[in-house]
């Protein structure tokens, strides 16, 4: 699916704008692959619908993969994404987006956690990987748990703003295994952590600050998987729009692997708004 965003201080002056604000168009797209039965990854979004949503909330895209293998994990992944979801919508506002999103995953843990538990007799039953992006003014705040991943796309070039949290990836922090031994170990898709796995998890966050036509890529290991980050570069940099690079992008993973879910959310920054931040408050720079 493919969206385009108006501003909503926007809508209705006939384009005259007294300031610049956060303007973005996003598509997603999730696919079952060529060999799995069932889709168990999830993806959602907020979308402000009021000036006063886009300064006190922003926008917030998250992907959730739920654990194959393991029991419901399309109910894992729902809820997580769900949960943080209601409790983004919820929030008061103006909270610091990697701090809401910690607390706000936390929370959808839990959730997760006690529905497996509940469903299995006392054992943990389903778990799912989770990444998040939050966006206000010139910032993106990311939020994950678990190998799905989030690049940021500028001048055709792809970096990596996660870290996997899998058995490999985290000897490869250690030191333990070169970058070639970890893409390549069997337990690269092993996690380390995932969103209901424990009644606790600890949740990585991370800001950046985003520019004009920067692009942002939320995907499950379906996709990054298949797909090399110089592909994904190329690939946003040169299609027609993001529902275009979408549908490219998933195909490409069918086509060199197909063997996982395959989703994707693309989101592009069409305008921001420059602030500074003095005591945790931002202020709009001129």
């Amino acid at each position: 699916m493919n969206y385009r965003h108006r501003n909503p201080e926007t809508l209705g002056q006939d384009h005259l704008v007294t300031h610049p604000t956060l303007d973005v168009d996003f598509a997603e797209l999730s696919d079952t692959g060529r060999v799995r039965p069932h889709n168990e990854d999830y993806l959602g979004h907020f979308i402000p619908s009021t000036p006063m949503l886009v300064r006190s909330h922003g926008w917030l895209f998250a992907l959730a993969d739920g654990v194959g293998g393991q029991d419901k994990g399309e109910v894992a992944s729902h809820t997580a994404v769900e949960s943080v979801l209601a409790g983004f919508r919820e929030a008061p506002g103006e909270e610091p987006h990697s701090a809401l999103l910690s607390r706000l995953i936390k929370a959808a843990n839990l959730e997760v956690y006690e529905a497996g538990m509940k469903s299995n007799l006392g054992r943990a039953a389903m778990a799912t990987t989770f990444v998040g992006c939050a966006l206000r003014f010139d910032r993106a705040s990311i939020a994950h748990v678990g190998d799905s991943r989030c690049y940021l796309i500028r001048r055709a070039h792809a970096s990596l703003l996660t870290r996997d949290h899998t058995v490999a990836g985290e000897q490869l922090r250690m030191g333990l295994l070169s970058s070639h031994e970890a893409s390549q170990s069997p337990t690269r898709h092993v996690l380390s952590r995932s969103i209901g796995g424990e009644m606790f998890v600890n949740v990585e966050t991370s800001e950046h600050q985003v520019l004009v036509g920067d692009v942002l890529a939320l995907c499950s290991d379906g996709l990054h998987g298949a797909v090399t980050p110089s592909e994904m570069a190329t690939i946003v940099t040169h299609s027609a729009d993001l529902n275009a690079a979408a549908h490219k992008l998933v195909g490409l993973a069918n086509q060199v692997d197909g063997g996982d879910n395959i989703s994707v959310q693309l989101v592009q920054i069409r305008g921001v708004e420059r602030v500074g931040m003095y005591r945790g408050r931002p202020y709009r720079l001129r």
